[in-house]
Formats: C-alpha cells, sequence, structure tokens
C-alpha cells in the first residue's frame, strides 16, 4: 500500500520555485519563443505526465481503496459500480485528449490485447511493441512519412504496476497471455505528432518542435486525465454513495479531490527530477504555498480569468537556459470542486459554479 507523498517533496517543490524566480534572477516576458525542443524531448515529457498520473490512479486509487473500502477495479466498471482499471483510465484519458485536435495523440496497445482493437496496427508498431519488450529502458522511435507528412512516432513500456493488471489479464478468458507478473512489459503506449518540414529535404532530419506546441500537448494529457478523475470516478461514485472525495483523504479513506489528483502528480514529476515542472495555482488558494509565486503567475492568472481560451505564456531567464512558461485557466470541472472551495474555512471565495475559471496550471521546462 503507498503511503502519502513526504513533506519532503513539498519542501523541495517550494525551494525549486523560490530558486526559479527570486527577483533578479529570472525574467518573465509575454511574448512567443524562437527555441525548440527535440521530437524526443517532447514525447518524453509528455510521457512522464501520462506515467505520473497513471501511477497515482493505480497506487493511491486502486490499490489504496482495493484495501481500505475494499472496493475493486474491474472491466465492467460501469455495471458494477467500481473503479475503472488503470489500462482503462489510460484509455478514456486518451480518448478525451486525442479528441481536442492538438494534433498529438497516444494510446495504449499490446502484443497480447484481450480487445483486438488495441494490437499493434502496422508493422512498425508491431516491431516496436517486441523492441521495448526486450529492452524497456528507452522508448522505441521513428519518423513517418504519410501523405506527404512527416510524423514523429515514440512507443514507451507500459509496465504492470499493480496486482490489478496481473489479475485482468492472467484471468481473463480472451487474454492471450496468463503469466504476467509485477513489472513486467505489458504493452506500450504510443504517442505521434507531426513535425514541420524538413529544410535540408531528408525525411529523416529531426526538426525541433515549438514550445507553444509541446506545451499544448502537456496540458492536453493534464486536462484529460483530471476530467476522467474528476467525472469517471469522483462524482460517479459520491452520486451513488459508494466513495466520497475528502481533503483529509488519507485520514479519511476516501477518494483525492480532482486538485489533489493533479497535485499529487506533479509532486511524483519533481521527485523524479524532471527538467519539466507543473503546479496547480489560485488567486483564491485554500493553501497559500499554491498563490502566484511571482509577477508573471499573477497576471497569468488573471490573464485566463478574463481570457479562458489560450494560455498566457512567457520566458524566463535562469542560470543561462532559457525556460518556456504558460499558465493555462483550471476550471472547476465538477460540483465537488465548488462545494470544497465555496464552504471551506479558508477560502477567500466562496461563489464558485461549475465550469467556472478557479485558478491556473503553470507548466515549465527548458528550450534547447
Amino acid at each position: 500500500m503507498r503511503t502519502p507523498l513526504q513533506p519532503c517533496l513539498k519542501t523541495l517543490a517550494l525551494i525549486l520555485i523560490w530558486v526559479f524566480f527570486l527577483p533578479g534572477t529570472a525574467r518573465a516576458i509575454h511574448v512567443e519563443t524562437q527555441e525548440g525542443l527535440s521530437p524526443l524531448q517532447a514525447a518524453d515529457y509528455i510521457h512522464s505526465i501520462i506515467e505520473a498520473n497513471r501511477t497515482i490512479y493505480s497506487e493511491v486509487i486502486v490499490e489504496r481503496l482495493g484495501v481500505t473500502l475494499n472496493l475493486a477495479a474491474t472491466e465492467n466498471w460501469e455495471a458494477e459500480d467500481t473503479l475503472l482499471l488503470p489500462a482503462q483510465f489510460l484509455l478514456e484519458s486518451a480518448r478525451l485528449s486525442n479528441a481536442k485536435g492538438v494534433g498529438m495523440t497516444y494510446r495504449l496497445m499490446s502484443l497480447w490485447p484481450i480487445n483486438p482493437k488495441n494490437g499493434p496496427q502496422n508493422d512498425y508498431e508491431k516491431d516496436g511493441l517486441n523492441e521495448i519488450n526486450l529492452n524497456p529502458s528507452k522508448p522505441y522511435t521513428r519518423v513517418v512519412t504519410t501523405n506527404g507528412k512527416r510524423i514523429f512516432h515514440a512507443i514507451y513500456p507500459d509496465k504492470g504496476v499493480v496486482k490489478a493488471c496481473m489479475a485482468c489479464h492472467n484471468n481473463h478468458p480472451k487474454s492471450p497471455r496468463k503469466d504476467f507478473k509485477l513489472g513486467d512489459v505489458m504493452g506500450g503506449i504510443l504517442i505521434s505528432f507531426p513535425l514541420e518540414k524538413s529544410r535540408s529535404g531528408d525525411p529523416r532530419e529531426q526538426t525541433l518542435v515549438a514550445p507553444e506546441v509541446v506545451s499544448d500537448y502537456i496540458h492536453a494529457v493534464l486536462e484529460s486525465d483530471r476530467t476522467v478523475y474528476a467525472e469517471k470516478i469522483v462524482h460517479r461514485l459520491q452520486q451513488k454513495n459508494i466513495a466520497f472525495a475528502s481533503e483529509n483523504w488519507w485520514e479519511d479513506n476516501s477518494l483525492l479531490l480532482p486538485a489533489q489528483f493533479l497535485l499529487d502528480a506533479s509532486d511524483l514529476i519533481i521527485s523524479k527530477r524532471s527538467d519539466l515542472d507543473f503546479k496547480l495555482i489560485s488567486l483564491w488558494p485554500l493553501n497559500p504555498h499554491n498563490g502566484p509565486a511571482n509577477e508573471f503567475e499573477r497576471k497569468g492568472l488573471e490573464y485566463v480569468a478574463r481570457h479562458p481560451i489560450r494560455p498566457f505564456i512567457g520566458a524566463s531567464s535562469v542560470g543561462g537556459r532559457t525556460y518556456f512558461q504558460a499558465v493555462y485557466p483550471d476550471f472547476a470541472v465538477n460540483q465537488s470542486c465548488v462545494n470544497c472551495h465555496n464552504n471551506h474555512p479558508n477560502s477567500k471565495k466562496r461563489d464558485f459554479a461549475v465550469n467556472d475559471v478557479m485558478g491556473g496550471i503553470v507548466l515549465t521546462f527548458p528550450t534547447k
């Protein structure tokens, strides 16, 4: 059973914020940047978000509540009033993210799928799944030209992280393989997005991906994961009086609030010492640590509150490196978000409604 994320991670997050934004050391400006990321670095950032949210869901929700509330994760989760299996959580999130039309898509696939639709669709995908099964330490990548457009593909290993994954595949009547163990590679996560035209004419040339574009890709995953958790888990189970979300989720043996789900994933990203950082902030935070840390974040929050269509973007120069920054609007996705903020004793605003902008999601990462 997973214990709560240690306070030291929270402290580390605060230290990183102050180091990055000490007055006189960082410069935040609302401008377009000219730098970019390699396709592999962009895919790595996208995958790190998918993996972090999947881990929080698998360990903090599925594994913990399976023990404390005897709340199972099952294939037929809607009919049986249970939790989604971790793979189903990823599939639902991918469906939402892919439908946003940002240009990046991702999906879960396997050499041994229970549903044939989740098998490899071409020789490249089959070769990639075989490769990551043999060598799971790095993704399998390729640039493919389709209808005159260059598409970057990266396949990352998808491992069985909780017993529910093993139990489903090893006992399912349609499973082609029934000997999975914890930690085994069960399939792969395919991330795909377009590349600019090659300047040299060589289709293999790896052109850079604009940071604004990468940021939209990352946010699409974050927003989709948050929506699936809020609607398919919190809202559904609360309506049926099966489980409830609580600020003191560990002590109460309850669900995390949707904001806490995102914050725990942020802590996990920080613990892995990734260059990518994201956090949830607000002009009206329940926890003062979640307020704007600098003028850029304050302006960003004010901007997305007035214009919740596009993010507020900028750049910071720290220690000789340039960092891309973006503040995206964070909406009240369901009634539990509204109730928590409107009724909390520390709340500075008590008139939120569903779909209101409650704050912002800040993304920060270095550009090449």
